[in-house]
């Protein structure tokens, strides 16, 4: 028998390992499609969770915690309201922003108190009825950007503190209405979250729940156009403490309604 060429034998190699090599690579190809990325890699695990367990696990971070802000757009019957608020059981402070009107309040313990610019006060005159006259004008530049206490019998007491209880503004905002569903991945913030929403739409709101740390709520849409709020500075405590005697003035009446 006649040997074959060094060359011959070199090609005859090649064709032998091709289907080998190709089943290979074929085979490491196949793998990779199917070691996709685990979206719950490096997480706290609760994109696991169903709809139901995700919403409960918020509810319950958010219960005990003892501080949060919360910023956004608020709607309601009464107006549209932009909130920037830190909260905490003992007190809150921040801005609240109207259609016509900004002003801060301050919380510590029951003691409220409310904080505005010369504009405030003159736009509450001609709202109340009253024609601005040159001494509503002084008063009202002499409670510019000076805090006035806000007596616990005054009508505007309960609406005002109203912006300042954590606790009642989490309970109406952290309640999803109809079939609890879960949603899209998203992130708020930089920080990784899982959807949980009321009804297929969100038509019962939709929360966003951190995928890192603990489970807190960070956004929270209501349904029907009714304000969206970012919820951030988890049970990050903060100073309260009450103005001093020079940065309070007395209002010296009934304050003014802060509807829209």
């Amino acid at each position: 028998m006649t040997a074959l060429p060094p060359a011959s034998r070199a090609r005859r190699a090649v064709r032998a390992s091709l289907p080998v090599a190709l089943c290979a690579g074929l085979t490491a190809a196949l793998t990779a499609c199917a070691e996709e990325p685990d979206p719950d890699r490096g997480t706290n695990g609760v994109g696991k969770l169903s709809a139901s367990e995700i919403e409960a696990k918020a509810q319950a971070a958010a219960d005990a915690s003892k501080a949060v802000r919360l910023s956004g757009t608020l709607v309601s019957k009464g107006g549209t309201y932009k909130l920037n608020m830190r909260l905490k059981d003992t007190g809150a402070t921040g801005s609240v922003v109207t259609r016509t009107t900004t002003f801060e309040l301050l919380r510590v313990g029951d003691a409220l108190f409310l904080k505005a610019d010369a504009d405030f006060w003159t736009h509450a005159e001609s709202t109340s009825g009253n024609e601005p006259t040159e001494s509503g004008e002084q008063a009202a530049d002499k409670l510019d950007d000076k805090y006035v206490k806000v007596p616990q019998d005054d009508p505007s007491y309960k609406q005002l503190r109203g912006f300042t209880e954590m606790n009642v503004l989490l309970d109406g905002l952290l309640e999803l209405h109809g079939e609890v569903v879960k949603g899209d991945r998203d992130k708020i913030g930089g920080i990784r979250t899982i959807k949980v929403a009321g009804g297929r739409q969100g038509e019962g709101g939709t929360l966003d729940v951190s995928l890192e740390g603990t489970p807190y709520p960070l956004q929270f849409a209501r349904g029907g156009g009714g304000g969206v709020v970012a919820l951030s500075d988890w049970n990050e405590d903060f100073p309260l403490r009450e103005p001093t005697q020079g940065e309070t003035v007395d209002y010296g009446r009934q304050l003014p309604r802060t509807s829209d």
